[in-house]
């Protein structure tokens, strides 16, 4: 008997579950790249606004190669982050094996974690930060796929 969305969207489905926890680690993630925008204005002393400079050798600069790395990072986790949200969520409205979405939900985080690591933390030449790219890009065309087989 096909499950409903209630039944699917409910806290006893382990699918569900796991999306909700995974999609909180990248939410945790996703605020996590501010802080680090932060720390590296802070290290280098290059701020977006006047009045965010505390010291006579701060400067306001939108072109610090530090600072715009963790930058693009960010935008590349909003990118592909907030796809994966309502991807995930649809997702579970397929009733998907358990253990292949929990393991998608897991890979999913871990490899933007991986990704921001690569690109903004400890640079690492390719294809480091374009792998990660690409398995976070394919397992949300996956899941995007399955939903539009779903309910086609």
């Amino acid at each position: 008997m096909a499950k409903n969305a209630t039944d699917l969207l409910n806290l006893d489905n382990d699918v569900f579950r796991a999306y909700i926890f995974w999609s909180g680690i990248l939410v945790l993630k996703i605020l996590a790249m501010a802080i680090l925008t932060g720390l590296q204005r802070f290290r280098t002393g290059t701020f977006a606004n006047p009045e965010d400079c505390l010291f006579k050798r701060d400067k306001v600069t939108y072109d610090n190669p530090y600072v715009e790395r963790v930058r693009r990072s960010h935008l590349n986790d909003l990118e592909n982050i907030l796809p994966f949200f309502i991807a995930g969520l649809l997702y579970v409205l397929t009733d998907p094996s358990a253990v292949v979405a929990i393991n998608l939900y897991r890979a999913m985080a871990a490899v933007r974690i991986i990704h921001t690591l690569v690109y903004a933390v400890v640079v690492v030449p390719q294809p480091a930060r374009f792998l990660s790219f690409g398995a976070g890009y394919l397992i949300t065309g996956y899941m995007a796929f399955k939903i539009c087989i779903e309910f086609h």
